[in-house]
């Protein structure tokens, strides 16, 4: 619900993009200063090259073509390795929608990492990681994700941590799914 929306929250479903390495997802809620924070992970293996990968996940712009819920993506600006962008997506639980909307700064490390900060919008807290890992033994690159968010709005304390890992699989295998198709015209 929060992340596939999110920019880290980046990035439909494909058994290819899954076939080569096995989805990981774990979401753990901590509790701390009177917030429920979600701490989640996930990674999973693509064909892709790290250098093919990278032109997917920092192209900003093109991220609501393939992102679950996420309605626009837009770079606001860009200086050097960082780059603001405003994202509008919705959250859906049962018959409850929510409009989400978040600026974030994305600073990059070239071909190893994204990190992804919130400046603001509907999360208390909203910090993530993607981190670009090549295998060299088939070509392809581990991607891997964590991030810690606190919504502004309420989740169900007991149900909380089931939604939100619901969602970054979802997202993760869209993810997954648009590196294993490649940047080709079309895709």
């Amino acid at each position: 619900m929060f992340p596939r929306i999110l920019f880290c929250c980046f990035l439909a479903c494909s058994t290819p993009a899954l076939a080569q390495s096995r989805l990981e997802v774990t979401v753990k809620r901590v509790d701390r200063a009177d917030q429920h924070m979600f701490e989640v992970a996930s990674s999973g293996e693509v064909r892709a090259a790290p250098a093919a990968v990278w032109k997917v996940l920092t192209n900003y712009d093109r991220m609501s073509e393939f992102v679950p819920d996420l309605k626009t993506s837009k770079v606001l600006s860009r200086t050097g390795n960082k780059a603001i962008i405003e994202q509008f997506g919705v959250a859906s639980f049962l018959f409850i929608r929510r409009d989400i909307h978040l600026i974030v700064q994305a600073t990059e490390e070239a071909m190893t990492s994204i990190d992804i900060s919130l400046i603001t919008g509907d999360m208390r807290v909203y910090e993530c990681r993607w981190e670009l890992v090549p295998v060299p033994e088939t070509g392809g690159t581990r991607i891997v994700y964590s991030g810690r968010l606190v919504p502004k709005f309420y989740v169900p304390g007991m149900l909380g941590a089931n939604i939100i890992r619901s969602d970054i699989e979802r997202m993760m295998k869209a993810v997954l799914a648009r590196l294993d198709r490649g940047d080709k015209p079309g895709n």
